[in-house]
């Protein structure tokens, strides 16, 4: 079960807010073709799609290439911009053995309550030697992430996510030894006032788990700084590859 519910509200709010632009998108464009080697007729999984904007990336970025979408959230799939959009979750992938030759898993790793079953589905689809790219923020690992930086409330709720170690260890027990940690930089939105003005709660797992108190607390400092700062919210978060 996920963190949050992901229902037509939480749905909505992450259409609404979470798609980065094609600027943004920069890094983890570049990060994508030096690990998946993409060549037309490849296979790749999107595991855990949202509202399909990975899955519509990625075929936009490299022509030829098959992306397989699957997403739990009814509400989610149906607002999503990529189609088809298969339903099914990490323990269960509604596709055959060896049928991918990667899968992308984007910010969904913490909403996984079995991280060794969903490494073994993972093992039993993606073919021999197909990478499995995790991009996500990892319990400890905040201090590139603006939104921890004026809600730090949430980063108690991050650090029950899982760490590096114990998602490379549940997937290395599987046979996907971690090939690489790397922080990958995105322009999260063009300055700190448009952040502000578009944020939504229920768009983000780690503010919908703060008291209503925090996140009013974590607004005002936002809106504070977003008077005198003006240059673009770069983050940067995490890419584990294992292969």
């Amino acid at each position: 079960m996920a963190r949050i519910a992901y229902d037509d509200t939480d749905a909505a709010a992450f259409a609404a807010t979470r798609h980065l632009t094609d600027d943004g998108l920069t890094a983890w464009r570049q990060a994508g073709a030096r690990h998946l080697d993409p060549t037309p007729g490849m296979r790749l999984l999107d595991l855990g799609a949202g509202t399909g904007s990975w899955a519509l990336a990625f075929t936009t970025w490299f022509p030829g290439l098959d992306v397989v979408a699957v997403e739990p959230s009814a509400a989610m799939r149906a607002r999503s911009t990529f189609r088809p959009v298969l339903a099914g979750d990490a323990a269960r992938i509604p596709l055959g053995d060896d049928s991918v030759d990667g899968a992308w898993l984007s910010t969904m790793i913490h909403h996984v309550p079995d991280l060794a079953a969903a490494a073994r589905e993972l093992r039993r689809i993606v073919r021999p030697g197909g990478p499995v790219l995790i991009r996500s923020a990892f319990a400890g690992r905040h201090a590139a992430i603006t939104l921890f930086r004026y809600f730090p409330e949430a980063v108690r709720v991050l650090d029950t996510y899982p760490g590096v170690a114990e998602v490379g260890s549940a997937f290395a027990g599987a046979g996907f030894p971690t090939a690489s940690v790397e922080p990958v930089p995105q322009v999260t939105a063009p300055s700190l006032a448009e952040a502000a003005a578009t944020l939504r709660r229920e768009a983000h797992t780690p503010l919908h788990l703060i008291t209503e108190d925090e996140y009013a607390a974590g607004v005002a400092r936002l809106r504070e700084a977003a008077r005198v700062d003006t240059g673009p919210v770069i983050d940067a978060l995490d890419l584990l590859v294992v292969r």
